[in-house]
């Protein structure tokens, strides 16, 4: 990517976003980690993209479709806005190499650890992975992050607790509100983003 492209923070959605609760898709269940609409809008405000990357394996499974996941990204979306913040964009994996059903079982490039909704957004949305972050609670976030060619942050939040020792290289941090406290430092002082 040039290096005119826009600086970007991909965000995981559960456990970095919204509390963990496994195969999540019913508004009514949704809930933000604290903090996290106020630090979304801080990215806003300082002139980052915000992209949602997530695997949504359980329309793989047939939990639930994809106008489910639409629809809870709908109900996110509109719950930021009450914050006076958004999310720029939402990237969504509905695949599963072994437990999928149909043509959603299947080896694709979305699925984190590998980079591929990274690297579709930076092509849709001009973004310069270079000067651009990967948050999430996985060692896949990281993974992804890493491959795309973006600064990877592990928050402890959802299962980062858990992973926090597998990713030595990993910058870590509580929740998304000190990531963004570092990142947006970062900015302010010349760092990765300047």
């Amino acid at each position: 990517m040039m290096s005119s492209g826009r600086r970007a923070v991909f965000l995981d959605r559960d456990g970095t976003i919204n509390v963990e609760k496994n195969y999540l898709y019913r508004p009514e269940e949704f809930m933000f980690i604290p903090g996290v609409p106020d630090a979304i809008r801080r990215l806003n405000e300082a002139g980052f993209l915000v992209v949602v990357v997530t695997n949504q394996s359980g329309v793989a499974r047939g939990y639930f479709n994809t106008d489910a996941v639409a629809r809870l990204h709908e109900h996110l979306q509109e719950r930021l806005r009450r914050d006076g913040a958004h999310v720029d964009a939402f990237y969504t994996c509905p695949h599963h190499p072994t437990a999928g059903i149909g043509s959603y079982r299947t080896e694709c490039d979305c699925r984190k650890g590998r980079p591929g909704m990274l690297l579709e957004a930076a092509r849709d949305l001009r973004i310069d992975l270079a000067r651009s972050y990967m948050v999430g609670d996985k060692k896949a976030d990281i993974e992804a992050g890493e491959r795309a060619g973006c600064t990877a942050i592990l928050v402890l939040t959802g299962y980062g607790a858990q992973e926090a020792g597998q990713n030595n290289d990993a910058l870590v941090f509580p929740a998304l509100p000190a990531a963004v406290d570092f990142i947006i430092a970062q900015t302010d002082f010349g760092g990765i983003c300047s």
